[in-house]
């Protein structure tokens, strides 16, 4: 079977606009499919260089297919099944500044290059005063950055149309603003010249971006199956679900120039929106979609499933989660209805996506935390906003301590009883051991001590009226009774 190359894809020669730092299943997923979109659509003429931004592995596998790749989104838009095959012919090129220097600096001097996008992990924008401007490569993803910047800013002798549009997707808040804080700070730490200070200022753009979509990337057990279908090998297959969102927050109006939200037009499930706040858009995302997975996962867990889509074909645990969503998140939230409805009508298609075995012992991770940050806003917030307890997110605590509630633990695991089955509880030590010895203890005593604990939640959750009568009736019964019974008896 012959191996994807670009004689097979006739791709067009396309002048570099994109510079990405990652090359990455997610980006190949989420930023050249747009960008491939837009070039056929005609709203942009766009080539892409990935540079490698580690020096373990390889690109061989980019040289063998002249950088051409497939993509297949396949889940659910609109309650049907949904599947999409795309040939990627955007990347142009590829570099490794740990294997040619000189070829990755070179393209600083690149006249067409506008955009920088990365993805160093979250992990990536970080400042080290211990960085030097003249090691070249042991140095944080921003060092690098600063340097490239001030060598197109030399190349180009300070001229402000040639300033570059960051484009960072490291999922941290405010990530723009913190990868600009820290190229400043090397500014500083290097005693660089004020003009490329100015320039990097007034020339240059840095917008704080949230991504979301999940990808699955190379799909190593049906690989094969596919390339039959398709009638080619590719070695660098990727897949990823149809929902797509990209929120670009800038001080500036990009949109013109980067006119993705217009290649995706017609496209259910996927949307660029450019705006001068973000915040609003990350708070439907954390309070809908993750706090949707953190206030049933637990409960769907002990009544018996195991993954996401397995829980959204349990009518109790299914209609659990969307009286949370409708009924008691989306009303504390600030964007309009219309919006905050779409966007939970594409989280439930998300959920029923039946390529993806989403398990909900992984989603179970640090789930004390996950609480606190994706669930608790929204319990206060409702009770602020209606004088009453939200019943299903009340639940969800009560369903918490349940999980939570061990019987031993060894290497920093604590493991835990489900059916007479035993499952792991992974979160930070500490609060394995609270749980530890507090889940033995009177459920009145246990849920007392569990909500009083200012390091978890931030304050005393007792105080919140009615919290905790009502949350050890709830774990009372599902102790006495089973998770499944308490759903029933509370919510069917």
């Amino acid at each position: 079977m012959e191996q994807l190359n670009a004689k097979m894809t006739n791709p067009k020669k396309r002048p570099v606009v994109v510079m990405q730092y990652g090359e990455g299943n997610f980006l190949r997923a989420f930023v050249e499919y747009m960008i491939d979109l837009a070039n056929e659509k005609g709203l942009m003429d766009a080539g892409v260089v990935l540079v490698k931004p580690i020096p373990f592995g390889s690109l061989e596998r980019f040289d063998q297919q002249d950088n051409q790749y497939t993509l297949q989104l396949r889940g659910r838009v609109n309650k049907e099944e949904y599947v999409e095959t795309r040939q990627i012919t955007c990347v142009t090129d590829t570099t490794c500044p740990f294997d040619d220097y000189d070829k990755y600096i070179s393209y600083a001097k690149c006249d067409t290059l506008r955009f920088i996008v990365s993805n160093t992990t979250e992990a990536g924008i970080v400042y080290h005063d211990t960085d030097k401007f003249e090691e070249k490569l042991d140095v944080t993803y921003p060092a690098k950055l600063t340097q490239f910047l001030y060598e197109r800013y030399k190349a180009f002798d300070g001229a402000y149309d040639k300033g570059l549009v960051m484009l960072p997707v490291e999922l941290i808040d405010d990530n723009g603003i913190e990868l600009k804080k820290c190229v400043k700070n090397y500014i500083k730490l290097w005693d660089m010249e004020a003009g490329f200070e100015k320039w990097i200022d007034e020339a240059c753009v840095f917008t704080s971006t949230l991504v979301d979509r999940i990808v699955t990337g190379y799909p190593r057990n049906e690989a094969e199956k596919i390339w039959e279908e398709l009638g080619y090998k590719d070695e660098l297959l990727d897949t990823a679900e149809p929902f797509a969102l990209w929120v670009i927050e800038s001080e500036k109006d990009i949109s013109k120039e980067l006119p993705l939200d217009k290649a995706l037009e017609g496209k259910e499930g996927m949307n660029v929106i450019f705006t001068d706040n973000q915040k609003p858009y990350k708070q439907r995302k954390v309070r809908i979609l993750n706090g949707a997975h953190t206030s049933f996962v637990l409960a769907s867990y002990l009544k018996g499933n195991d993954y996401v889509n397995q829980s959204m074909n349990d009518d109790i645990v299914r209609d659990f989660m969307m009286k949370t969503i409708h009924e008691e998140v989306i009303p504390t939230l600030t964007l309009p209805k219309a919006d905050l409805e779409e966007f939970a009508d594409a989280v439930v298609d998300r959920f029923n996506n039946p390529f993806i075995q989403h398990a909900l012992l992984a989603i179970s991770l640090n789930s004390v935390s996950k609480w606190k940050a994706r669930c608790m806003p929204s319990f206060l917030g409702y009770v602020e906003k209606f004088n009453k307890l939200p019943e299903h997110l009340t639940f969800s605590l009560a369903a918490l301590m349940a999980f939570y509630s061990g019987k031993t633990m060894a290497d920093g695991v604590m493991y835990a009883v489900r059916d007479g089955q035993e499952y792991e509880v992974k979160d930070d030590v500490a609060v394995l051991e609270f749980f530890l010895a507090e889940s033995k203890k009177p459920v009145a005593e246990f849920v007392h001590n569990t909500l009083t604990n200012t390091s978890f939640w931030g304050q005393d959750l007792t105080a919140v009226a009615g919290a905790e009568a009502k949350i050890v009736e709830y774990l009372d019964t599902i102790q006495k009774e089973g998770m499944g019974k308490a759903l029933e008896k509370y919510f069917a």
